[in-house]
C-alpha cells in the first residue's frame, strides 16, 4: 500500500509533490479532503501543470466541474463538492460516468458524497501544521496520502 506525508512550506514545493502522486496514480479518482484554504486547489494546480495543462486552474466551487485536457489531449476533471448538499446533487452532476471514464478526476471536499466515490482511490489529506481552533500558527501544511 502507498502512503506519505509530506511538508509543504510553499506552494513552490507543490510540483515535486504532484509528480509522485502522479507517478502513483495517474488516472482514476483523488479525494483531496481538508479545510478551507489547506491548499487543495494549488495542489490540483501544480498536478495540471505537471501533465501539461495549459488552461488557468482554479477552484471549481461555482462550476461545479472543470475539465481541462493534459498535453496529449486526456481529460483532466476538477470537481468541488463543497456547495452541494448530498449525494443525490453529486449523483445528478454524472459523476460516476466520469469516475468510469479511467479519466484524473480531482475531488475537492468528497467528504459531501462518500458513498459515491469508487473504493480504488487515492486519497489526500490536507491540514495546516499548527492549526488551532481560532487561527493558523504555521503557514506549513502536512499532506497525508493513502491509497485505497
Amino acid at each position: 500500500m502507498f502512503s506519505l506525508v509530506q511538508r509543504i512550506e510553499r506552494e513552490a514545493e507543490l510540483q515535486g509533490l504532484a509528480e509522485e502522486l502522479l507517478r502513483e496514480m495517474p488516472r482514476g479518482v483523488w479525494a483531496l479532503r481538508g479545510p478551507m484554504g489547506a491548499g487543495k486547489t494549488a495542489l490540483c494546480r501544480a498536478v495540471c501543470a505537471a501533465l501539461g495543462v495549459r488552461d488557468g486552474v482554479g477552484s471549481p466551487s461555482f462550476g461545479l466541474i472543470h475539465e481541462y485536457r493534459d498535453r496529449d489531449g486526456h481529460p483532466i476533471y476538477h470537481l468541488d463538492w463543497y456547495r452541494l448538499d448530498g449525494e443525490e446533487a453529486v449523483r445528478d452532476l454524472g459523476v460516476e460516468e466520469l469516475f468510469d471514464s479511467g479519466a484524473l478526476c480531482l475531488v475537492e471536499w468528497p467528504e459531501r458524497a462518500e458513498g459515491l466515490l469508487p473504493d480504488r482511490r487515492l486519497e489526500i489529506e490536507l491540514r495546516f501544521e499548527d492549526e488551532q481552533p481560532d487561527r493558523v500558527v504555521s503557514a506549513a501544511r502536512i499532506f497525508t496520502v493513502y491509497r485505497l
